[in-house]
């Protein structure tokens, strides 16, 4: 286990609202807490290094130390609220798609009993084999397999049957892709065995001392009758359930965006869904007739769980923190130190709803923060770990300590995508000092919120005042959390977003305000939100895109909210339709620069760059040693771009690993532009006015920000944003 470790319960909050922290502490002394401000998270020495500010605060003091455990893996978890007499003869039945048949016992349908003895599991066995076993507590345990191993993602129906009329007990499988053959297997048993439904059916699970035996896969239709069936008669019961012999079946195509789980059986014995494994995904009797699952629920009925699926840690809180009235809007964290060990938990901080403190506004992307976190790099190894140890960097790392649950980028145990993340467990990508990748010859190595940090110490370098808004405020208040401000700035990577915080962005562009986007890869991929998990964020890669993974053909849609997801360029809303420019090209982690164009020598746009002498700009930088680099992004007149935005400067002299990005290519040498796919690989820097009076000013790169803390904070990138934020906040 990670020694001190933590989380917060949300991670923003306005004045008079309240952060729960939760942590956890090996080490036996008591662990000191005390609030402070992060001006920069970059442990690189040759930057301004890690830059934090004392703030006297409530939560200032010791704390008993303790551990705290959290369990990986998805499953239902159904109470047995109801008296249900023993079943003397039953029938277990489930529709599965497993994904890791023989890695081990998975629980698909089971109930301990009173004591263990009449308890039951309908289970695929070690070898992958379809199994149900009876008892199980200090009596023996009745298994019986068919000895026949299910093959992977592919659909079966599962039953297990037995006559207490005879004693025969059944247990079987049947492959529904017409590829296989069936195998049943039957014994018989002494009659007077029964099955007794008392404390929670699990479903995807086993419960014990610890909830264990995880199934990988998807499940649909899972069921309990209260004889024994023939498939025919099963078939026949689950067109009526609510009569006959129907002791519960459950119909996960209902409540989909829920974390309950219906039982449309005449007992209601309706569960709730833990660790937030994958609905709306297509079940056994899909054929690709419909794409969005509000409109064929009924081909929509299965739910992949994971033996990693994760959302809430469910710690208890150690302490919180009531953001005072008039406490600075900014970006915090509460430090936490135990012995050797240290811990920061950053939470940000937006004014009073209404009540701006300053003229300038800096959007955080939480939700990119989130999607992102624990994200496990397949680069991280040794000699990472030499820098960060020659650093002083933030030591832990998800690739070497994966148990908080991976990020959106990574895969689930079976090989599917990540497609749900939470902010409610310990977030290492969330820490000042940690470093995201090695850059060779120099280079801090830095992604998202530490990367950001670089523009939040250049402000804090100028003297320039500013607040915070997170783009969950952007969600829940719109453009009004913007309104007032003379001027917004983003972030290095603001790719996530949802629809209301794609509309508040944009409504404040359109209002008039000034806007500068000083990011690459920006405003990308659509998320959703669910309403009753906290923290919990859905992204589902369709079509198109860099992406890590891909979703299966028909589960384009989120179950959080219904909505198609993929890009937002595929939702009809591109990137250049809110900034001007859009991702174009992507590389490894080495920058180059820009060069000003002739174009920029207008007066109106020739103010950007007083003070600059000569036309290339930014080679140079933390951030893969130049401005322009990693992600870029340009200006396409077809997907949005204003006619009247200037390029004032554009990038050159990529390296060879740079390429065009997916949605840009028709064939390996034709694009949708009619260019030439290397015509594609740059960075537009551009500025253009908006008809209600406002400007926008898009630096196109993820690694500009990199650049201006270059020499001291005196350079030539930090002299045009300078130039650019004053001019916006006359």
């Amino acid at each position: 286990m990670i020694p001190l470790i933590g989380y917060v319960d949300r991670l923003s909050a306005r004045p008079g609202e309240t952060l729960s922290f939760k942590v956890s502490s090996i080490v036996p002394e008591p662990f000191e807490a005390q609030l402070i401000k992060i001006i920069c998270a970059d442990p690189n020495p040759d930057g301004p290094g890690i830059v934090h500010e004392v703030i006297a605060s409530s939560i200032d003091g010791t704390y008993p130390s303790r551990p705290q455990d959290y369990d990986l893996g998805s499953y239902i978890r159904v109470p047995v609220t109801r008296d249900i007499d023993p079943l003397t003869s039953f029938t277990i039945a489930a529709t599965v798609w497993p994904t890791m048949p023989g890695s081990g016992r998975q629980g698909l349908i089971s109930c301990l009993g009173e004591d263990g003895n009449d308890g039951f599991a309908l289970c695929l066995d070690a070898q992958g084999c379809a199994g149900i076993e009876l008892g199980g507590g200090e009596g023996q345990c009745i298994t019986l397999s068919t000895g026949v191993p299910l093959k992977s993602r592919r659909w079966y129906r599962l039953w297990a049957s037995l006559d207490g009329a005879t004693g025969a007990l059944t247990i079987g499988h049947l492959p529904l892709d017409g590829m296989g053959q069936p195998a049943e297997k039957k014994v018989t048993l002494d009659t007077g065995h029964r099955l007794k439904l008392s404390g929670a059916v699990m479903i995807a699970a086993l419960e014990g001392t610890k909830v264990h035996g995880h199934y990988n896969g998807k499940m649909e239709a899972p069921a309990l009758y209260a004889e024994a069936l023939s498939l025919d008669d099963m078939d026949e019961r689950a067109a009526c359930c609510e009569a006959g012999s129907c002791v519960a079946r459950w119909d996960f195509s209902k409540g989909i965006s829920t974390l309950r789980v219906e039982d449309t059986g005449p007992n209601g014995l309706h569960g709730e869904i833990v660790n937030l494994p994958a609905r709306a995904m297509t079940g056994s009797t899909w054929r690709g007739q419909e794409m969005c699952w509000r409109h064929a629920r009924e081909h929509y009925g299965a739910i992949h769980f994971h033996d990693d699926d994760f959302y809430d840690c469910g710690w208890e809180t150690d302490f919180a923190f009531t953001v005072p009235e008039g406490f600075r809007s900014g970006v915090y964290a509460a430090r936490l130190r135990c012995g050797e060990h240290e811990d920061t938990i950053v939470f940000f901080v937006a004014p009073a709803k209404g009540q701006v403190q300053s003229d300038l506004c800096v959007i955080i992307p939480t939700f990119t923060y989130v999607i992102y976190s624990n994200n496990a790099r397949y680069d991280y190894g040794e000699a990472i770990e030499q820098r960060m140890n020659d650093w002083g960097a933030y030591p832990w790392n998800p690739a070497r300590y994966p148990d908080y649950g991976l990020s959106a980028y990574n895969l689930h145990s079976d090989g599917s995508g990540i497609c749900h993340v939470s902010s409610q467990r310990p977030m290492m990508t969330l820490k000042s000092g940690y470093l995201s990748l090695l850059i060779e010859g120099g280079g801090s190595g830095l992604r998202h919120f530490q990367a950001d940090t670089h523009l939040l110490a250049w402000l804090d370098h100028l003297g320039i005042a500013f607040d915070v808004v997170t783009d969950q405020e952007l969600h829940d208040d719109g453009a009004s959390a913007l309104s007032g401000y003379k001027a917004v700035l983003t972030t290095t990577h603001p790719e996530y977003h949802t629809a209301n915080s794609l509309d508040a962005v944009e409504g404040y562009v359109k209002g008039g305000g000034n806007f500068c986007y000083l990011g690459g890869n920006g405003f990308y991929w659509r998320v959703a939100l669910h309403d009753e998990a906290p923290g919990a964020i859905e992204i589902r890669r369709g079509e198109g895109g860099i992406r890590t993974w891909a979703a299966e053909p028909g589960e384009y849609y989120n179950a959080f909210d219904g909505e198609y997801g993929g890009l937002w360029r595929r939702n009809g809303r591109p990137p250049q339709k809110i900034a001007g420019t859009g991702f174009s090209s992507q590389g490894t982690f080495i920058g180059s620069h820009f060069r000003r164009t002739p174009r920029s020598r207008d007066a109106d746009v020739n103010w950007i760059f007083d003070g600059i002498d000569g036309d290339v700009l930014g080679d140079f930088g933390l951030s893969g040693g130049g401005a322009a680099g990693y992600e870029l992004d340009r200006v396409d007149s077809a997907l949005g771009s204003p006619d009247n935005a200037v390029i004032i400067a554009c990038s050159e002299r990529h390296i060879d690993t740079y390429v065009a990005v997916p949605e840009e290519l028709l064939t390996h040498v034709s694009t949708v532009t009619g260019e030439a796919p290397e015509a594609l690989i740059r960075a537009d820097m551009i500025y253009y006015e908006t008809p209600a009076g406002g400007a926008v000013f898009s630096a196109s790169s993820i690694t500009f920000c990199g650049s201006l803390p270059h020499n001291g904070f005196d350079n030539n990138i930090s002299q045009l944003m300078h130039n650019v934020v004053t001019r916006f906040l006359e």
